[in-house]
């Protein structure tokens, strides 16, 4: 009772067919290639290597920062306390 027969992938297929026509089909299906395509092309890109630019120290290296100066808040004596 749950599946569906063979009638009704037929009908099912041919209100798709009427909705978006053969043509955007056909065009859909061309323009998700090219990007599968574009995506492979770009993960073989991707898998070289790169040089880091002329002087980069990994975070981890790096030495650590020197702490920020702290200053003294003056007393205000205007502001009642509670």
């Amino acid at each position: 009772m749950g599946s569906f027969s063979l009638v009704h992938w037929l009908v099912v297929i041919l209100i798709v067919m009427l909705l978006f026509g053969r043509g955007k089909i056909s065009e859909l299906m061309g323009d998700m290639a090219k990007g599968i395509n574009s995506f492979k092309k770009g993960l073989a890109d991707g898998d070289a290597p790169h040089s880091p630019p002329p002087g980069y120290v990994p975070p981890h290296l790096a030495p650590p920062a020197a702490p920020l100066p702290t200053v003294a808040q003056p007393v205000r004596d205007d502001v009642p306390r509670g």
